[in-house]
């Protein structure tokens, strides 16, 4: 296992180590041509959707164009592979979220390490929700867990990837209310739907992009918001915690990481950049219809977020894999 505990401040220290690259900007004012951000999950997702709502608004801060590409698969590991091994020169970043923490501490021989890269800003939570069958006799969290320690076969729910905080809340969920869930695996969270509306999974911990449509039309329930607060999108749905659970809350949070080494002069202007957007009406109501909320921090803070959310998940882990 990695140490998580500490690879954020290692990735500090390997920025300090490596800033010697003021070269980079010799040729001319940062930035001076199309920044690539590469997201790790599928185009259309939640992910990506809200990138989108970032790049647009840094488009206008910066007067460049910002590219958005998809590089899904191995629950995030091929973007972040690619990110590793990226020039350090602001030009290609990588969106970054809890698989960035998760997969060092569920996965071994990684083909990339947490020291690869240096946090540049957050920019957006989004709530995940507590979701079943429409037609599920579970009325609320309390009352599912009880039915399904009564199941025989045992209940499955739709797990969408390793190391994504959906995944992550569904083990936790398993384990503190002692049921016997059984994993089926599928590739990301949209492909989940179809067989929990036809009641083939019992349940699922869906992002909002993909949760809220099917909440909304009446084909999916949802019982609780895994977050630690309700949400603009379903204000009535409670939180996980008032719903009985509070171990279970789970924050998903989107931030832009870039290849460790990339010069301090480069970090503070993505930085103040993704501030900027942050700010930006648009920025804040394309992130809202994507199911979001802006959440906006700079590298100082985003690594101190980073710190605790390595601290409690490097804990809970052992939880769900004693």
């Amino acid at each position: 296992m990695l140490g998580a505990l500490f690879f954020w401040r290692t990735a500090g220290c390997a920025l300090a180590l490596g800033v010697s690259a003021g070269s980079v900007l010799a040729s001319g004012t940062y930035p001076n041509k199309p920044i690539r951000v590469i997201v790790p999950y599928a185009a259309g997702g939640v992910v990506d959707v809200q990138t989108r709502a970032l790049t647009e608004a840094l488009h206008e801060v910066l007067g460049q164009v910002v590219v958005v590409e998809a590089r899904p698969g191995a629950s995030g590991n091929i973007a972040a592979r690619q990110i590793a091994a990226a020039e350090p020169d602001g030009y290609t970043l990588m969106v970054s979220a809890s698989f960035l923490i998760n997969n060092p501490l569920l996965e071994k021989n990684l083909p990339w390490k947490p020291d690869d890269f240096t946090p540049i800003a957050r920019f957006a939570l989004s709530a995940s929700y507590f979701v079943v069958p429409a037609n599920s006799p579970a009325n609320n969290v309390k009352e599912f867990a009880d039915l399904a320690r009564q199941a025989v076969p045992s209940w499955q729910y739709g797990n969408g990837g390793t190391g994504t905080p959906q995944t992550m809340s569904n083990e936790l969920f398993r384990v503190v209310a002692d049921i016997p869930l059984e994993s089926v695996m599928y590739k990301g969270a949209p492909p989940i739907v179809p067989d929990l509306v036809n009641g083939l999974v019992s349940m699922a911990v869906l992002p909002s992009s993909v949760a809220i449509p099917h909440v909304q039309s009446g084909t999916i329930r949802a019982l609780a918001n895994v977050s630690n607060h309700r949400s603009i999108q379903l204000p009535d749905v409670p939180t996980i915690a008032e719903a009985g659970f509070p171990e279970v809350t789970t924050l998903s949070w989107y931030g832009l990481h870039a290849p460790a080494g990339t010069p301090e002069t480069i970090l503070r202007a993505l930085s103040d950049a993704v501030n900027k957007a942050c700010q930006t009406v648009g920025f804040q109501q394309r992130i809202v219809n994507a199911g979001g909320e802006a959440a906006c921090m700079n590298t100082n803070e985003f690594q101190q977020f980073l710190d605790a959310d390595a601290k409690r998940w490097s804990e809970l882990v052992k939880v769900i894999q004693p």
